[in-house]
């Protein structure tokens, strides 16, 4: 039996994520979503799970923390100490009050761009990634839905007519 694959385009966002529930209620596998932009709530109508992409974070901001702290110690107080202000410069501890706000930054700096690195890593959203959208007007203003058929595609087309589909590619595998 040979799989073709069904390319449904829609208009509006609305009626993409009500056709993603009627045609998941019916069975109906959904390989792809592409979407110009976000839509709230499709992650759920497709059954997707919760990403682990806090977690990741939690663990780039405490290699920030951790590296700016190394950083200032080796600095400040190893390398090259200076009397500022009259702070005492040989004890990490005494200084810290004035070493929070680099501390900070470098936590909110490690975990913005590595949690940017790896979204486009695992998107597959680099030059030559696995991440190319079977028409280009989904960058733009319209939403595409793929479905993998076996057996009735005839079947699949009138439901994706139905749901709002305003027009339907087939692509035979």
């Amino acid at each position: 039996m040979s799989k073709n694959t069904l390319y449904g385009i829609f208009d509006c966002e609305l009626v993409l994520l009500a056709a993603v529930k009627e045609i998941r209620s019916n069975n109906i596998d959904i390989k792809e979503v592409y979407s110009p932009f976000p839509v709230h709530g499709l992650d759920k109508a497709l059954g997707l799970k919760e990403t682990r992409m806090a977690i990741t974070a939690f663990i780039y901001g405490c290699i920030g923390l951790s590296l700016g702290a190394l950083m200032i110690y080796n600095i400040m107080i190893v390398d090259w100490p200076q009397n500022i202000g009259g702070k005492p410069n040989w004890t990490f501890y005494h200084n810290m009050p004035a070493f929070i706000p680099i501390m900070f930054e470098c936590t909110v700096l490690f975990a913005a761009h590595l949690m940017s690195i790896t979204y486009l890593i695992r998107n597959g959203l680099y030059p030559g990634g696995v991440s190319d959208s079977p028409d280009v007007r989904t960058t733009d203003d319209k939403f595409l839905m793929e479905i993998e058929v076996e057996g009735d595609v005839a079947a699949v087309k009138a439901m994706l007519t139905k749901t709002g589909a305003t027009e339907i590619n087939e692509k035979d595998a």
